[in-house]
């Protein structure tokens, strides 16, 4: 059932408020890290106050003094629609609490615009900023859950075994049984049988993470900079990177082979139509786990510890501990994409820095808020392979609602990155645009409530944090 949009859309009020609010905190984060403030230090115009600015720094900031007004307009226009509609309280103190710090948020930007930022008044400017966009996206969630909430069936249990019950221990009530998958023909040719074995261990090295993963590393890389940031290092870290997500998949399709056989999504892999010898899929990752670790050590030590880490992490504690036992497996399992900013920052710097923990911070958080429309797309099927997923677990509502807070955390952190670096305007332009489209397909989603929603939104969350990694690259390495 499709749900849809009233006139005079209050989520659509509601999500282009966030995304105003944001846009003023990540284009102030960028200002103040590329002085263009210091160019109109005056209030509220340039000169004496009333001034237009001679320079493009001044421009800027004076846009951002004009968008200001425009987002604070928009803001009350909003609070104001929400009040006649007489939504819920929560969504009501949500935006009260955004109406209430605006003008404080107002004020500290024109001290910090008069008599400069110290660090501490540009650290409460921001986090201001921050609990300003989380309290309008904060009734934009709850504002969709009463909307779009009904009429869903609530998550079921799930047993280890692999089937959802209702605590009788009952094969699900659809009668889907187990795949029973059968090892394919193989062909005669020696030739096609050849590259049948190649693409079946290509594919135990789960090849689709590696791009954005080996992209992750790329970005710490760029970002740590300094005498470390060579061809060579940047070569093994990347290669090695590559062979660790191989040795991590491998090991994951071996633990998982029974379970892949009943899951519709997973039932054609290697090991579960015994393409691939069991034996011969675990030489081959601790082949590629060896090699991937001695690139590491030429690199460094450091590096090392972490690849170790990451393999285990993904191969064990996720596969093993956290996948089939626990509903926040995808949230706490976010810390294995995140392990490889880590490693490129340490790769090229010896040492875990601030800016590699809040480019691993970023991933953590957009891990759930991608994952779980992915979890909601597959949601039947994970129930089969007995795995505790959100929508599984705590029902469709409740897995959408988490989208949007994560995808909130997500672009938080995004606002921190630009903040505490060297980001510019590419890095900036890039996460609200590409973020706004991300928040776009999320509201689509609650909307619709479809699988092809689902996959939007999935792909809407890969484009997103591909496009930010590419911008930090760039904004790292050439501007």
């Amino acid at each position: 059932m499709v749900t849809r949009f009233p006139s005079i859309s209050l989520p659509g009020m509601l999500a282009a408020t966030a995304m105003g609010v944001y846009l003023l905190v990540v284009a102030g984060a960028v200002t103040a890290v590329t002085d263009a403030a210091s160019a109109c230090m005056a209030w509220p115009a340039c000169g004496d106050g009333s001034s237009l600015p001679a320079t493009t720094d001044g421009w800027i900031a004076i846009g951002h003094r004009l968008a200001a007004i425009v987002v604070g307009v928009v803001l009350v226009f909003t609070t104001l629609l929400a009040w006649r509609r007489g939504v819920e309280a929560r969504v009501k103190a949500a935006l009260g609490l955004a109406v209430v710090l605006y003008p404080l948020q107002a004020g500290i930007g024109a001290v910090v615009a008069v008599a400069g930022a110290s660090a501490s008044l540009s650290a409460i400017h921001l986090a201001l900023g921050v609990l300003i966009f989380a309290s309008t996206l904060a009734a934009l969630a709850w504002r969709l859950e009463i909307l779009t909430g009904h009429g869903e069936q609530s998550g079921r249990e799930v047993d280890t075994a692999g089937d959802s019950t209702d605590g009788s221990g009952a094969p699900p009530a659809d009668g889907v049984g187990t795949p029973s998958p059968e090892r394919p023909d193989l062909p005669t040719s020696r030739i096609a049988r050849a590259k049948l074995t190649v693409r079946a261990y290509y594919s135990l090295m789960k090849p689709r993470l590696m791009w954005l993963l080996c992209l992750v590393a790329a970005a710490a890389m760029a970002l740590a900079g300094g005498p470390g940031f060579t061809p060579g290092v940047v070569a093994a870290t990347l290669v090695g990177g590559a062979l660790a997500i191989g040795a991590s998949g491998t090991f994951n399709h071996v633990l998982e082979r029974d379970v892949d056989r009943r899951m519709q999504r997973t039932s054609d892999r290697p090991l579960a139509t015994d393409l691939v010898p069991v034996g011969n899929a675990v030489a081959f990752g601790i082949i590629l786990a060896g090699i991937s670790l001695a690139l590491f050590a030429w690199v460094n030590l450091l590096a090392a510890a972490l690849g170790l880490v990451a393999i285990v992490f993904y191969s064990v504690i996720y596969t093993l501990v956290l996948k089939p036992n626990t509903v926040q497996n995808t949230v706490i399992g976010g810390a294995a994409g995140a392990l490889p900013a880590l490693i490129g920052w340490a790769a090229v710097t010896g040492e875990i820095g601030l800016g590699g923990v809040l480019l691993a911070t970023l991933i953590f958080a957009w891990t759930p808020a991608h994952f779980y429309n992915l979890a909601l797309a597959y949601k039947e099927d994970y129930a089969r392979g007995g795995f505790p997923m959100m929508p599984v677990v705590r029902g469709e509502t409740a897995t959408r609602r988490h989208i949007v807070w994560y995808l909130g955390a997500t672009l938080a952190v995004a606002a921190a990155l630009a903040a505490w670096t060297e980001l510019g305007w590419l890095f900036a332009a890039t996460t609200v645009v590409v973020g706004a489209v991300f928040l776009w397909a999320v509201i689509r989603l609650h909307f619709e409530r479809t699988e092809t929603a689902a996959f939007r939104a999935f792909h809407a969350s890969n484009a997103y944090l591909g496009l930010a990694l590419l911008a930090v690259l760039f904004d790292a390495t050439l501007f």
